[in-house]
């Protein structure tokens, strides 16, 4: 009977037990267990119940400080019953009891500097959160002539703060996206990514090229970063039907186009951010309901059992339906259930889709994108 139930008056509340409550109260009560069964065997003397004094140091290395004091009163009384029916109270039963409920202080203060610490943990993560969300502000669904949608896909909630980023802005030069990633992760990477941002939403309606606002940009990452941090990008604008891309050293966007997938690669490589990059343009004609694909190496990561996830293989199937964000619903879906619910890293995502010229509007294609192909 001293083990019957799950000892609810133990529960520091009405909420749902959570894992490490439940993980911490499982530990104790096997040790429980088996120290009785072993003190039960022992028909001598009460000589096995000083081992009951480890069972609320197993509960505090999960559960909170009113569950530990609960195990802690069990053991106690457990150890006074087996002093009891072994008949002869000596001086070391009693200091087994009183060192269990020695141990029972010491774990109550060890678990309850250890949930200080936790709760002090999420907090400050929940703080990089709200950064976070501050930095990225939410896109679409109509950006100039692009129907536009903007994904950020966390990784496991142990995981770290990252610094993907991305930003659509309808400019004078056409519609403007970038997408990057910082290296690194925690605040640091998010207060890069916030300077990246702020400058690109400076420039971006300043700059006639993307060549110059990629010069611009790198200006800013090596002012604020050590020599070894770099942040990836790709940008993208489209102007009357014309895509122009430049990519510092970040994954291909893939083009989807009548059931294909073209990965986008650049002319030529180029470095990231903070290291000077010389990139190299890439035009495209757009189609009408072309779709295009910006995303962050999280993505081209994540893997279960080695394999990793099919990116071209299955983005037409899940990419090619519906709107743009019905479009990258089901790639998250698909993405999380391939790794069983567990990314390595964070993952930022744009999806665009181009409808087709205008018929109102005359927009001339930019001078400097004529021969850029080659350039």
């Amino acid at each position: 009977m001293l083990f019957g139930g799950t000892m609810p008056t133990f529960a520091p509340g009405r909420r749902p037990m959570s894992p490490g409550n439940r993980a911490g109260l499982g530990a104790a009560f096997v040790l429980l267990v088996i120290v009785s069964a072993v003190e039960s065997g022992d028909n001598t003397s009460a000589g096995y119940i000083g081992l009951l004094a480890i069972a609320p140091f197993a509960a505090a290395l999960f559960a909170v400080w009113q569950y530990v004091v609960g195990v802690g009163i069990a053991a106690t009384l457990i150890g006074a019953i087996f002093v009891g029916q072994s008949g002869t109270v000596g001086s070391n039963s009693m200091i087994y009891l009183l060192g269990t409920m020695l141990a029972t202080g010491v774990a109550v203060a060890a678990a309850t500097m250890r949930q200080r610490q936790s709760e002090r943990i999420a907090e400050l993560l929940q703080l990089a959160s709200v950064a976070q969300q501050a930095v990225l502000r939410p896109i679409g669904p109509q950006v100039g002539s692009l129907a536009i949608s903007g994904r950020y896909i966390s990784a496991t909630a142990a995981a770290d703060i990252g610094g993907d980023l991305y930003e659509a802005l309808n400019t004078p030069y056409g519609v403007r996206i970038i997408i990057g990633d910082v290296r690194g992760k925690g605040l640091d990477a998010v207060r890069l990514a916030s300077i990246v941002l702020g400058s690109y939403r400076h420039v971006a309606y300043e700059r006639a090229d993307l060549k110059s606002i990629v010069a611009d940009l790198d200006r800013a990452v090596a002012r604020s970063v050590g020599d070894e941090d770099f942040v990836t990008a790709a940008l993208v604008e489209e102007r009357g039907g014309t895509l122009t891309i430049v990519n510092c050293g970040h994954p291909a966007p893939l083009l989807l186009r009548r059931g294909q997938v073209i990965p986008l690669e650049p002319p030529a490589p180029a470095p990231p951010l903070g290291f000077m990059p010389e990139v190299k343009v890439r035009v495209e004609r757009l189609e009408p309901g072309d779709r295009l694909l910006l995303f962050t190496d999280g993505l081209g990561e994540a893997r279960r059992e080695g394999e990793f996830f099919p990116t071209a293989d299955r983005a037409w199937r899940l990419l090619g339906h519906g709107t743009v964000g019905d479009g990258l619903a089901s790639l998250e879906t698909a993405l999380v259930d391939w790794v069983h619910g567990r990314l390595e890293d964070d993952i930022a995502l744009v999806l665009l889709e181009y409808a087709g010229p205008d018929a109102g509007a005359s927009v001339p294609v930019p001078s400097w994108e004529v021969g850029a192909a080659g350039s």
